[in-house]
Formats: C-alpha cells, structure tokens, sequence
C-alpha cells in the first residue's frame, strides 16, 4: 500500500466520523499542527513521511484492542 493511500483513507474516516462532512485539506492540516501544502503532498503521493508507513506497520501487528489501546496512549500523550 502506499501512503498516499493511507491518507486518504484515514482523510475519508475522520470525514464519515464527523457525519460525512467534508474537511479540507487546510482544515485537516491545522488540526495536526502541518502546512496545508505538506499535508496535501502527504495526499498526492509528492511527499513520503518515512515514520508513517512503519507506525502503519507496526499497528498492523497488533491485535485489534492492542490497537485501540495504543493510539488511545499516544493520544493522551498529545493532550499534555
């Protein structure tokens, strides 16, 4: 898969959580703390963040609840 791919897959996930309303890509970009332009490179495939496709690796070998308890770990880190 390339990643590009997992972008726009997880681009369009966070669109159908938020009642299938669209989010722009400056919106999305924001919401991370990136410019607009890295973000859309990330969507087109121009850029390759070298981290994303091994974290995408390594959730991959996890059990689902593994999984769930992962990101939910890295997402309290964010909150401090």
């Amino acid at each position: 898969m390339k990643i590009n791919d997992l972008f726009n897959i997880l681009h369009n996930s966070l669109e159908y959580k938020n009642n299938g309303k669209k989010i722009s890509l400056k919106d999305m970009a924001n919401s991370f703390g990136i410019s607009m332009r890295t973000y859309q490179d990330w969507k087109l495939g121009r850029a390759k963040p070298q981290a994303a496709s091994i974290v995408m690796k390594m959730l991959g070998r996890l059990d689902d609840d593994e999984i769930i308890r992962t990101v939910r770990k890295i997402n309290k880190l964010e909150e401090v």
